[in-house]
């Protein structure tokens, strides 16, 4: 069984700092690409940035500049520092992970979500 739960959302003032969290555990051989996703009400979940198993990163345009993900393999852990948040940033944010388990199976998996709200 793997698990993936996020941490560290919340309510913040525009123009505020979070970070998130993201810690999978369980029977676990690997994990690859590590990702957050958001999803704000009555849109589309949307990418925000991943992060490679040898620390390659990548972000939405939107982000580029106030938010940094990093990755701590020893913790199988992630984490989204998020800078300089907008009100439109208000969404429901996802960890997901594409990993091996102990079982040889590869897959994704998903977390439960945390909530960030940015106030104006």
């Amino acid at each position: 069984q793997v698990q993936l739960v996020e941490s560290g959302g919340g309510l913040v003032q525009t123009g505020g700092s979070l970070r998130l969290s993201c810690t999978a555990s369980g029977s676990i051989s690997s994990i690859n690409t590590m990702r957050w996703y958001r999803q704000a009400p009555g849109k589309q979940r949307e990418l925000v940035a991943f992060i490679t198993s040898d620390g390659s990163t990548n972000y939405a345009d939107s982000v580029k500049g106030r938010f940094t993900i990093s990755r701590d393999n020893a913790k199988n852990t992630i984490y989204l520092q998020m800078n300089s948040l907008k009100p439109e940033e208000t969404a429901v944010y996802y960890c997901n992970a594409d990993l091996w388990t102990a079982m040889g199976v590869f897959r994704s998996y998903w977390g439960q979500g945390t909530q960030v709200f940015v106030s104006s």
